[in-house]
């Protein structure tokens, strides 16, 4: 068996083992882009107010939504500026993990995870994240 046959072998077995979990994936998708565009929407606030008071260079990053870089089964995006990184991984078995505000390069956290349906207490814990996440970043 020559290696693409292989490799074509392996996605049969693995994509079948993954199958299962593909509706679960897109509700944990659906969570991270709502998320994700309530993030946006904040910083669009953010950088509007500091360029009307005269700071238009203090920009932060959303990243896009994409597979998680750790876990197969989790959709993540991340918030940066500079080395300064937080993120919100959501996971196909109903979690939601806010990660940081921490520096690239060093250990990831801390972390809180919230049920997915916990919308209070993940926009409470989000907001503080983002408040340190912004203190951090735009100190240095």
């Amino acid at each position: 068996m020559g290696l693409g046959d292989r490799m074509a072998e392996l996605g049969q077995t693995h994509g079948a083992r993954e199958a299962e979990h593909a509706g679960l994936l897109d509700v944990a998708r659906e969570k991270a882009e709502g998320l994700r565009a309530v993030v946006c929407e904040a910083f669009d606030r953010f950088h509007g107010a500091a360029e009307k008071a005269g700071a238009g260079h203090l920009r932060i990053d959303v990243g896009p939504t994409q597979l998680d870089e750790k876990h197969v089964r989790a959709i993540e995006f991340d918030v940066t500026r500079g080395r300064h990184r937080a993120l919100v991984t959501v996971k196909s078995r109903g979690e939601v993990t806010l990660v940081g505000p921490f520096r690239r390069g060093g250990n990831e956290g801390p972390c809180r995870t919230f049920p997915i349906d916990a919308d209070a207490e993940i926009e409470e814990a989000l907001e503080e994240i983002l408040v340190q996440f912004l203190e951090e970043a735009t100190s240095a």
